[in-house]
């Protein structure tokens, strides 16, 4: 590759497939082009499985080029069937824009905003989507999208194949998802669409739309899909999704999260979600022999990007503090009880669970008759044990689930 972004992408492991990489690799190597990813606004936050995308349109700007985030406030009015085995939960507009409001927050602070060249560009798909005039879209557009060939698409096929319905509405994500490219590419300039490698199919359509109607090239990359070593999801915990808004998912947590990653998946995580060279993370894992040395670097580089060095160094020095000093950090993970419930006592059960310490009664009960829960690093061998004034030290008692999970108690 002469051109270095598409470079770096490849010896990052970024790229899954892509349409025709000699092309592209010749138009970016003479000029800045635009390129987009989509995103669906299902929630308040994008989770871990979307941060692979983020570092993406990062990469572009470290090379020169414009990224496009595309919000889909239309399109997550149906739901992408892609990998889903139901119909989404159908989100009222409202909803949806506020959750399009509160994820912006995640780019801004991880995308540049300072160079006027590379400055991402935010748009809604609902702009266009919800002006749509049904016979006109069947005559203008639909006529170039054949049953024939949606049906060969795995987001229809895996469905159908499973014998799980699938709505007219979501059959018709691909091609809502082929018009926002076609859109993109006569408003922005935006010859390129990247996505998970989920999304080639939907990819495909839109590149062919554009070439049918405006007689345009255009182009299609994927990532590839992550999964763990463990053969987990990637982003799932015992908590539940790994949040990138830290009022979902606190900034300790987040540094654990990448603490805490499997051995096998270090190096690979190192490539993808830090910014250290790619021949540095080469010389770093043949030399350091201490394993746990490039978790806490990957910790620190990961949640740097997201949430700044300042919150990265507090995360780590929580941590020390926790497991090596056997101290209770300040910056723990807090909850929060009032003095008169414990005064009456406090269920230990009721309180892990409501918290979500744990996520439910019967995973706490299953976590103190397994003895892995402690207070104040005395281990807990009643199920029905209650939390009482003599159990705090100035208002504060530690409880501790297993060896790397830590959360103070305060009292208000």
């Amino acid at each position: 590759m002469k051109n270095k972004f598409l470079a770096e992408m490849q010896s990052r492991g970024y790229i899954s497939q892509c349409t025709d990489i000699e092309k592209l690799n010749e138009i970016s190597n003479k000029k800045s082009i635009s390129g987009y990813i989509g995103f669906d606004c299902t929630a308040s936050s994008l989770h871990v499985g979307s941060l692979l995308q983020i570092m993406i349109l990062k990469l572009m700007q470290k090379h020169g080029h414009r990224p496009i985030v595309l919000l889909g406030g239309g399109t997550t009015l149906i739901g992408d069937p892609s990998g889903k085995d139901s119909t989404r939960k159908i989100l009222k507009q409202m909803e949806i824009n506020k959750n399009i409001k509160s994820i912006k927050k995640v780019f801004k602070k991880v995308l540049d905003f300072s160079n006027n060249k590379t400055r991402p560009i935010f748009v809604d798909n609902s702009h266009w989507l919800t002006k749509l005039k049904y016979i006109q879209f069947l005559r203008d557009i639909g006529s170039y999208f054949t049953i024939n060939k949606m049906l060969t698409f795995d987001s229809v096929k895996l469905r159908l194949e499973r014998e799980q319905s699938l709505s007219y509405m979501e059959f018709n994500y691909m091609i809502l998802q082929a018009y926002d490219f076609y859109q993109l590419f006569k408003k922005e300039n935006c010859i390129l669409q990247i996505g998970g490698s989920d999304q080639w199919g939907n990819i495909i359509n839109g590149i062919d739309l554009i070439r049918r109607i405006l007689k345009k090239e255009s182009f299609g990359l994927t990532s590839p899909l992550i999964t763990l070593a463990s053969g987990a999801k990637m982003g799932k915990t015992e908590k539940g999704a790994v949040w990138l808004n830290e009022k979902l998912f606190s900034v300790y947590d987040y540094w654990q999260f990448w603490r805490n990653v499997d051995d096998r998946d270090v190096k690979k995580f190192l490539y993808f979600f830090t910014e250290i060279e790619y021949e540095k993370i080469n010389t770093l894992c043949e030399k350091e022999e201490n394993i746990n040395n490039l978790k806490i670097l990957l910790a620190n580089q990961a949640t740097s990007i997201l949430h700044g060095k300042s919150a990265a160094k507090k995360a780590q020095k929580t941590a020390k503090e926790t497991f090596e000093d056997k101290s209770l950090s300040l910056n723990l993970p807090e909850i929060k009880v009032n003095s008169e419930e414990v005064k009456k006592g406090i269920s230990l059960i009721d309180l892990l669970s409501v918290n979500g310490v744990m996520s439910s009664k019967s995973e706490a009960r299953r976590a103190i008759l397994n003895n892995g829960l402690k207070i104040n690093d005395k281990l807990v061998g009643d199920i029905k044990r209650t939390l009482k004034s003599e159990d705090f030290e100035e208002k504060i008692l530690k409880i501790s689930y297993g060896k790397k999970k830590h959360y103070k108690v305060k009292i208000i």
